[in-house]
């Protein structure tokens, strides 16, 4: 048999680690710093190449800076790849320019070193933008390797945990993020030129209200009590309704102490916006407008591709369709009229997990998130929604148990809710203690869970309103394209690694 003494031996991590921090001593040993010097007068790649005028004879100077991504030694000269956060540039690096012992110090430098650069643009025989470089500067020695260049993050976990690293190595990641960065700062341009106030309310709550979800429960040291991680900010933004502020909105995190999976995250990205004197329709028409002028400000088209060849058409106006109309549809136009019991038989029938302990409503709503919700892929307002559902909106005014509300899905998922809101606040307390009594507990005590310091705002007088609540992360992976949120958010939840 052959002896396996001559195979090549696979460098591991450490390897790697303990050779670049051989080359950080001798760095030091020899008066240059590895880490951490200023460099001025850098400008971005994506300027440079904006800025250069090809037919101008006059040297044209460039200085950037960013991580070193390729290198490519061909003799007395390097042709290597610089990149930055709008793109990339090609350097050149010629023995001859920069003298010898810089030549061999830069051969030395290795592919995610942060270098700076000072010298001239030109094009090469190949038709390409270049830096000549006249000088370099080592700013940070990178201590690890990169992702091999051709294959990049194929753990999907390790992008999700090393999101740096897939910034690094997947543009079509990054700009994922760009996009997102661009959709809030034009929908912030939106709502300040419709007059709206951005403002801060606690994240930090005594009452996890605002809406129907599990909180996360923490403690406050100082004031000796047991708090809560908001859910929502909404009723504390009604009460600056109540102060006199008729249109105020906040982005912010919301937290929900309850499933992950491809469309949830436990910490999102919520905009809610209340205008006083508006109403549901008010709400319809701001997102629509918003929604469309920022789809056209950030991706030029109304036409947003998804994979499998769909596409979303965000071309106004969007249809609207009542959530008994839907209903009917799939699970048959007597569904409202035959007893409880056959609809939970007929509901099981359709795959669905219920029984005669639930209330009705809830019966009926599983057809709707179940069954309905996902084929919504167009926009779609799903009006007049059960009252049990949205404890703080307004009643139809043809039919009590309907309250005068919206869904709006597109993709199959639901991107905000808006209201009229209910700004009765005897109908306000009555419905909070409905709500208490349907979902109590042993021990449970109303002033535990029901805000009576919002049930004083609202005695004082709130204006009617419309109000809206967008989410952020949704609203990105329908503009993007992304099928998954941790695709949008930076630092996905994960479980820690032990």
């Amino acid at each position: 048999m052959g002896s396996d003494n001559n195979k090549p031996q696979q460098v591991t991590p450490e390897d790697i680690f303990s050779q670049r921090m051989r080359k950080v001593e001798e760095l030091q040993e020899t008066g240059v710093a590895p880490f951490g010097e200023r460099f001025d007068n850098a400008v971005m790649v994506e300027t440079l190449r904006n800025a250069y005028r090809k037919d101008d004879e006059a040297e044209q100077p460039a200085i950037a800076a960013g991580r070193l991504m390729a290198m490519r030694v061909m003799g007395n000269a390097i042709f290597a790849d610089l990149k930055d956060s709008s793109g990339r540039m090609q350097l050149f690096v010629s023995k001859k320019i920069i003298g010898v012992d810089e030549f061999k110090s830069f051969k030395k430098l290795d592919i995610g070193d942060i270098i700076g650069i000072n010298g001239i643009l030109f094009i090469t025989k190949m038709g390409e933008l270049t830096i000549k470089a006249k000088e370099y500067k080592l700013l940070s020695k990178s201590m690890r390797s990169l992702p091999e260049k051709f294959h990049g993050l194929t753990n999907i976990e390790q992008r999700y945990r090393q999101r740096y690293l897939d910034l690094i190595m997947s543009d079509d990641s990054r700009n994922v993020f760009l996009k997102r960065f661009q959709i809030i700062r034009e929908m912030r341009r939106y709502l300040e030129n419709k007059d709206f106030l951005e403002v801060e309310t606690p994240m930090i709550q005594p009452m996890a209200g605002g809406a129907a979800a599990n909180p996360f429960k923490t403690f406050y040291e100082a004031l000796n009590c047991p708090m809560y991680m908001r859910i929502a900010p909404e009723l504390y933004l009604k009460r600056l309704l109540v102060g006199g502020f008729e249109k105020v909105y906040e982005l912010n995190r919301n937290f929900r102490n309850e499933g992950m999976s491809r469309r949830h995250n436990p910490e999102f990205t919520m905009i809610e916006i209340y205008q006083a004197y508006g109403d549901c329709r008010s709400m319809m028409e701001l997102i629509e407008e918003m929604v469309t002028t920022v789809a056209m400000n950030v991706f030029g088209t109304l036409q947003i591709e998804h994979g499998n060849g769909k596409v979303i058409d965000l071309t106004r106006p969007w249809k609207q369709t009542p959530y008994r109309d839907l209903v009917k549809e799939k699970a048959g136009s007597d569904w409202f009229d035959i007893p409880f019991a056959d609809r939970v038989a007929r509901a099981k029938e359709l795959g669905l997990k219920v029984d005669e302990s639930m209330p009705e409503f809830e019966v009926t709503n599983e057809v709707y998130e179940k069954l309905i919700e996902t084929t919504l892929i167009q926009p779609t307002f799903v009006t007049r929604m059960p009252a049990e559902l949205v404890p703080l909106a307004k009643a139809c005014d043809d039919d009590p148990s309907l309250v005068d509300v919206f869904e709006l899905e597109i993709n199959g998922q639901e991107i905000a809710p808006g209201y009229s809101e209910l700004n009765d606040p005897i109908e306000q307390r009555r419905r909070f203690m409905e709500q208490f009594e349907r979902e109590k507990e042993e021990g449970d005590e109303v002033a535990d869970k029901v805000d009576e310091d919002f049930l004083i705002a609202m005695e004082h007088g709130m204006p009617p309103a419309g109000g809206m609540g967008i989410g952020i992360d949704r609203l990105v992976m329908m503009l993007t394209g992304a099928e998954s949120i941790r695709d949008v958010v930076l630092f996905p939840q994960m479980r820690p690694k032990k």
